[in-house]
Formats: C-alpha cells, structure tokens, sequence
C-alpha cells in the first residue's frame, strides 16, 4: 500500500474517533494575514491561507552554507502561540534516510554486504506466505523491492491507538501474516516493514540498539543538535515545537495528536528533528561525510518507481533516498516524512542547496496541500 493510500485510511479512521477526542479548532484571523514577502514566505503562507494547515516551517540553505529558516501561522490552533522558528517535527519517513545510512557503513566496514541474504543476519525471521529471507537481500530491503508487505496497512485504527507501544517484532509479524505483495526484486512498493527489518538487522550485527547507532554514527558526527531518536515510552516532542494535528476529513475540525508514541514507525519513521537539520543531514550526506564513496554511490543507484507510483513524476527511489528532476535542472536528493500531525519535505542538492518544508497536520485538511508543499520544496531549491 502506498503512503498515499495509508494518509486515506488515517483519515477514514480518524472520523470514527473524532468525538473522543479532546481538541478542535480553526484557523483564527490573525494565521491569514497578507505579507510582502519572498516565494519560499509567500509559499509558507499559501500552505496556511489556503490549504489551511495550521504552522507550516521552512530552512533553505544556500550554497554559500547559510540557512534561513521561515514560518507561517500558529504552533497552537488552542493558544495562538507563534510558531518556534525552526521548530521541531516529527519527521517520520526521513528516519528511512538515517537507518539506509547506518547499514551502508556496516557495509563500507565489512560486516554487511547488500547483495547477501536478509537470513544470513537474521536466520529464519522472514518466512510467510512468498516470504522468505534466504531469498531477499540487504539492497532490496532498504531499495523498497523485497515484496514484503507494508504492516502499516494492518494495524488496528491508527489514531485512536497512538499512545500504545508497539514491539518492533509486532510490527513485523503484522506484515508476516499476509502474502507478498511480489517476488524479490522484481517490482518497487513502498512499505515501512523493509525498514523494520533493517532495524533489527542492525541490532543484530552491533549489538546496540538502532537509536543508539543513529545517534552514535549520524545525529553526533553531523552536529545535529535538535534531532533525536525517542526513548521507549517517550510521547513528547523535548524541544520547542508547534503542534502537530489531523483532519478528520477535509474541511472538518482540526485534532490534537501531537503527543504520541513513535513505537509504531520505529527505525522507519521515529526521529524528531528541525528543518535546518534536515538540511544538514542531507547535506553532510551528499557531501561524503556520512559514508565512504562506494556506498554513497551504491545509495544513489536509484529504480524507477511504477506507473501508478502517486510519488511526482521522474521520482526514483534509490537505497533509502528519493531523487527527483528540479525544474531549474538537475535532480534533488532526500526523502520525505508523513507521521500523524506532521508531513516533511526535504532534499538537497549536489551543488550545495539544501531546503526543507515542514507542515504541521497529517493527514492533512485539503488534498492538494502536499502537492503545495512538494512544489514548494522545488521553489526553495531552485530561488
């Protein structure tokens, strides 16, 4: 199942819970208000006015390394607080990014080799129906080409579970009860269950848990002060943030989620970070900082996606990284995050830009609000 199709079920499930929740609200005036600004402000403030999310977050650096970071609207649809600049999100499938880097350095180490089989590290973990680790690689896992089922589409009522802690192990057994979607290697789908297995994957080879080895091997090297792998138990975002919400249905009232356990995403989509961290981990990335040359190059061999992919066109996924053409030319390379409450948009450049969109409702109040944000993600590269 598409990350599109998932947004489509969140949505469908949070109308059934809706009442339980606490918190509603709307825009209030002063969200709307007119500026003389820039495209990437005017842009911000688009995604506000007119799509109707509550904050919506910006950092566009330059060549010359300089960030400027940018907001528009409210943190809190209850209080009107302003939003934090460069405030943190959740910043969901972007952790994809971070853990496909971690198992290329085991691999630059020699303690990993991608066209190996996932049951070489893991014995006997993957087995299902057209499931079975002695027949998927390494490369297909963080590549989205395995097959497995994405365990995403399994779980029970998203939304009204978010403070409930999930094991990684029953994350994965959600996706092992059911078929695979295709043979290894031989279509591309995205599903968080590739990412899952990459995880343990990890654990298994260091000995340490993933957040441990993100952090050890990635958030310190790159001085990535506002990001963070979250506790087990911890629902809270730590730094100053604006709060992340759900529509119910388009147009509906907004609800309060942000608080929550990332459990449910784990090494596919737990990390909190900002804006210009997400720049700066993306850059330091394609700068060579992060891996050695013959895994970043591994990491940029990209697949082209499906037909019916819902992904913009010209998008290729590579191991863990999207790369897409620019309408200025040339290509930006990054990922993108949807979590509830919040949707990430970042990317950098092989020039040196680097820029990030941030919005703070997911599934969000108008459809064509994450097109907005993808073209404006192309905006702020290309200013």
């Amino acid at each position: 199942m598409s990350k599109r199709s998932h947004r489509r079920r969140i949505t469908a499930v949070a109308v059934s819970v809706a009442a339980a929740l606490a918190l509603a609200g709307s825009l209030p005036a002063s969200a709307a208000r007119t500026r003389v600004a820039g495209p990437v402000q005017q842009g911000l403030d688009r995604l506000v006015q007119e799509d109707g999310y509550p904050a919506a977050l910006a950092a566009v650096t330059g060549r010359d390394g300089r960030t400027r970071n940018t907001v528009a609207g409210v943190a809190d649809l209850r209080t009107g607080a302003k939003v934090p600049v460069d405030g943190q999100v959740r910043a969901a499938s972007n952790t994809k990014s971070f853990t496909a880097v971690v198992v290329l350095q085991l691999v630059g180490e020699g303690k990993v080799a991608l066209d190996t089989p996932v049951d070489t590290y893991l014995p006997g973990l993957l087995r299902g129906d057209g499931i079975d680790g002695r027949r998927i690689t390494v490369r297909q896992l963080l590549q989205q080409t395995s097959g497995l089922p994405d365990y995403a589409q399994y779980l029970d009522d998203l939304l009204s579970n978010r403070h409930r802690y999930y094991e990684p192990r029953t994350l994965l057994d959600h996706a092992l009860r059911h078929k695979a979607t295709f043979p290894p290697g031989t279509n591309w789908q995205y599903s968080s269950t590739n990412y899952v297995v990459a995880g343990l994957l990890v654990e298994q080879v260091t000995g340490r848990p993933v957040g441990e080895e993100i952090t050890r091997r990635i958030i310190d090297p790159a001085g990535l002060r506002h990001t963070y792998f979250p506790a087990v138990g911890d629902q809270r975002i730590r730094g100053a943030h604006p709060h992340g919400y759900v529509a119910s249905d388009p147009g509906a009232p907004l609800l309060d989620v942000t608080e929550l356990d990332p459990s449910v995403a784990w090494a596919s989509g737990a990390l909190i970070s900002s804006p210009s961290d997400l720049n700066r981990f993306f850059r330091a990335l394609l700068d060579g900082k992060l891996l050695k040359p013959a895994q970043l190059a591994q990491m940029r061999r990209t697949v082209v996606l499906p037909a019916d992919s819902p992904y913009p066109k010209g998008t290729r996924y590579g191991l863990g990284l999207f790369s897409r053409p620019l309408s200025c030319g040339g290509l930006l390379w990054g990922h993108d995050g949807d979590f509830l409450g919040y949707a990430t948009f970042p990317a950098a450049t092989d020039d040196g830009r680097a820029a990030t969109i941030a919005v703070t409702a997911d599934p969000g109040p108008d459809e064509e609000g994450r097109h907005d944000a993808e073209r404006l993600l192309d905006t702020a590269l290309c200013r």
